[in-house]
């Protein structure tokens, strides 16, 4: 399982390739939330998102002869791009309703698309056997010790850069779909910022982890489709991140859509930043939920995990 000397292994793969995304503030914001608000913006990675961090240190750590991925856009993406640049072909599997942007960028990056109606049909079956179709590795969206390691790369970026700042205690609001960015960043923390606590967030719905910390049962979401948050919409977490959620994660937070799209108009408005939906539950949590301000106005930090969003979606917001 991945652990912190994986995690730095990570780190030490990803330099010069991944970029150190900047950790932004607004007090605008600040205000909004009666706190300080400190936002990673990891929506500034390569791809637009977090992703690009475990698909590069996978793709690095195994050298493949090819990938076979499957992600509803983020994580197709940066698998796309990280074995463009290792120079190995990449076959990904998504869903049909995924958002057409993330689709065209995907097959830009030089990946064969295999679209899946994610209602009906097994997208880790589809990658299982196209993968040994052809003889490549499989690098899961989440569940796998590599691509687990590459997301906590972040959290060592994010407690160097808290630190600098004078921001040793806090909670670490982190959006959460299948767990992999959530318990990469719980493991780096653990290790190098105690004081930092990650707590999951979820949109309502597909809340799967934040009942799971609660009742210390995983049932997996009734539904796999029907959100405008995409990107972290999984059935439940994985037999790999699960046992690490469910040690180091405080409580988890859901959030209505309206609140999403609210908190992606603020992000827009206040730090000049595109956001996703999925990407933006973790700065809606901030914002909106003020039944979990500490007493003592701690600040919170907020991962901005992804900003690939359909321009239908962008203006829907900016409308809200």
């Amino acid at each position: 399982m991945t652990d912190i000397s994986a995690i730095r292994a990570a780190a030490t793969r990803l330099r010069g390739h991944a970029r150190v995304t900047p950790m932004l503030t607004s007090p605008f914001l600040d205000a909004i939330a009666g706190r300080p608000v400190l936002i990673k913006a990891e929506c500034l990675q390569h791809t637009g998102a977090f992703k690009y961090r475990g698909a590069r240190n996978a793709v690095a750590a195994l050298d493949p002869p090819g990938v076979v991925a499957f992600s509803s856009g983020n994580h197709a993406q940066a698998v796309a791009l990280a074995c463009r640049e290792w120079g190995v072909p990449s076959v990904v599997v998504m869903p049909a309703d995924a958002p057409q942007l993330k689709v065209e960028n995907t097959r830009a990056l030089g990946a064969t698309v295999v679209l899946y109606d994610r209602d009906t049909e097994d997208r880790d079956a589809i990658g299982a056997r196209l993968a040994a179709d052809r003889g490549y590795a499989l690098i899961k969206p989440f569940d796998m010790a590599e691509v687990i390691a590459g997301q906590g790369t972040a959290g060592l970026e994010l407690a160097e850069q808290a630190a600098a700042l004078g921001v040793t205690r806090a909670d670490v609001l982190v959006p959460c779909g299948g767990g992999g960015l959530t318990a990469g960043m719980g493991l780096a923390l653990e290790a190098v910022a105690p004081g930092l606590r990650v707590r999951p967030v979820e949109p309502e719905g597909f809340d799967d982890v934040t009942q799971a910390l609660a009742t210390g049962r995983v049932v997996p979401n009734a539904r796999l489709s029907g959100s405008i948050c995409d990107a972290i919409v999984t059935p439940a977490p994985g037999a790999l991140t699960w046992p690490v959620l469910q040690r180091l994660c405080g409580p988890g937070l859901a959030v209505s859509e309206d609140a999403v799209l609210r908190a992606m108009a603020l992000a827009h408005d206040r730090l000049k930043l595109v956001l996703e939906p999925g990407g933006a539950v973790a700065l809606a949590a901030a914002l909106f939920c003020p039944d979990e301000r500490r007493a003592d106005d701690e600040p919170v930090i907020v991962m901005a995990s992804g900003g690939n969003v359909d321009r239908a979606v962008m203006m829907r917001a900016l409308g809200n």
